[in-house]
């Protein structure tokens, strides 16, 4: 009885994840795009005829309404800017709760259970991590009677980074971040999740052991790491301004929890070896 009333809370609260997962990724998309159409309006050609419109509705006494019409477009367009960004931090919040609502099941579930749990769990946020944007960085300069000129603006992911890549022409480079931020941290919890099905399996050792050693080469940590100090060494720059998104959190919740399963797996062996 335990373990169905167990199984029944892993799935709400994974489904929970999902949804709140789905919604942080909606609405980081959304900014993404609403922040992009801003920066369009702060080209140099945008900027000059917004100086001509201003200069027209002073000539013209406020006759012509050109510019607090441009004002009050810029209004609307940053209050939904911050409304999605507000959105997508809260939906991620909620996503990471839920996760962290999964962790007391590990002295509720069977070993077995909870390694299953949580590396379903991991694959949320892996897949949160990999699709939705983890930094966006403009470069900007103040130009004398235009004001600040943002020149380019680019949002980053780790999915869309690998395609840029590889479109590029930077295969190594590509395949080295595809093959250490996404094949390999996925086939890791794959793993995971195929050791708390077949625990009795002879293979199940083998391939927790394999991750064991593979994982002191893994990048997945690192990586995390590595984007905070572009993060913070591209806020000092006076022409250029990093912000962390919401993917960042997802990657690095799925760190943790993958963490959390191996252990978990390992355990489960052992105890397993041990009867």
């Amino acid at each position: 009885m335990r373990q169905i009333i167990t199984t029944i809370i892993a799935v709400i609260v994974l489904a929970a994840t999902a949804y709140f997962a789905t919604e942080a990724r909606h609405s980081a998309k959304s900014y993404e795009e609403i922040s992009r159409v801003i920066v369009e309006k702060h080209n140099i050609t945008e900027l000059g005829s917004r100086r001509l419109k201003r200069l027209g509705d002073m000539l013209s006494l406020g006759f012509y309404k050109g510019y607090g019409e441009v004002l009050d477009e810029d209004k609307k367009l940053a209050e939904t800017r911050y409304f999605f960004r507000e959105r997508a931090r809260r939906y991620t919040l909620y996503a990471m709760l839920t996760a962290l609502s999964l962790l007391p099941l590990y002295f509720a579930a069977t070993l077995r259970g909870f390694t299953a749990f949580v590396s379903l769990e991991a694959l949320i946020m892996l897949a949160g991590g990999l699709t939705m944007p983890i930094m966006m960085m403009t470069i900007h300069k103040e130009v004398q009677y235009l004001g600040d000129v943002v020149l380019q603006m680019e949002s980053k992911g780790v999915a869309g980074s690998i395609t840029k890549l590889f479109d590029g022409g930077d295969y190594v480079v590509g395949g080295a971040l595809f093959l250490f931020s996404i094949l390999l941290p996925l086939l890791k919890t794959l793993s995971m999740l195929f050791v708390a099905l077949f625990v009795r399996n002879r293979a199940a050792h083998t391939v927790v052991h394999f991750f064991k050693v593979l994982g002191k080469w893994s990048m997945a940590d690192v990586f995390v790491v590595a984007i905070f100090l572009v993060y913070l060494s591209g806020n000092r720059g006076e022409m250029s301004h990093a912000e962390v998104q919401v993917g960042i959190y997802f990657f690095l919740a799925y760190v943790i929890l993958s963490m959390l399963a191996s252990l978990s797996a390992d355990r489960m062996l052992q105890k397993e070896r041990g009867a």
